[in-house]
């Protein structure tokens, strides 16, 4: 079982003057799509100290496999998730961010504004989306299809990447597969 922390990284969320529905969405997604159990959830505001903890705790103490976190991946000077996210990763995954920017161009021309992360800490992947709901939604489509398969990477599997690289009975990708 893929054990999951969502981290809603918001002002008007965090003091409930605004419903956290980004949130919401990721966690519905991985829950049928993923299979995964939401373990973990916070809303926190747009602060270093409560974000570094919360993603910190998280890893190192809770060992969750993935990590998603929604909002303060703007241009907005209070937006710092990216930064935070940065100072606590060993290992970029920027693979990832890619992909997201690239199929969220094809909607529209402000996914060139994003400025996620993607990382490692230990075994946990962590991967920084938008705020909004709806962005949240495509753009965890579009990673959604290669997420077990990073996750099993990262817990040592063994032939893992072997199989991956070799298997006689490779799936090709379906942009249009049941997961996105």
């Amino acid at each position: 079982m893929i054990r999951v922390g969502i981290l809603t990284v918001s002002d008007r969320a965090a003091t409930g003057q605004y419903e956290d529905r980004s949130g919401a969405v990721l966690r519905d997604m991985v829950s049928t799509k993923l299979n995964a159990e939401v373990v973990r959830y916070s809303v926190v505001k747009d602060d270093w100290a409560s974000i570094h903890n919360t993603l910190v705790v998280w890893t190192d103490e809770d060992h969750l496999d993935l990590i998603l976190t929604t909002g303060g991946t703007g241009f907005s000077p209070r937006d710092i998730t990216p930064e935070v996210t940065r100072s606590i990763i060993e290992r970029e995954a920027p693979g990832l961010v890619l992909a997201m920017v690239q199929s969220s161009l094809r909607v529209t021309p402000y996914a060139m504004l994003t400025r996620a992360v993607a990382g490692i800490r230990g075994q946990t992947l962590i991967v920084n989306f938008p705020g909004s709901p709806k962005a949240a939604r495509e753009n965890l489509s579009v990673i959604l299809p290669v997420l077990p398969h990073a996750l099993e990477l990262l817990r040592g599997k063994p032939m893992t990447e072997a199989d991956h690289i070799l298997g006689d009975e490779a799936v090709p990708y379906d942009r249009h597969s049941s997961l996105a």
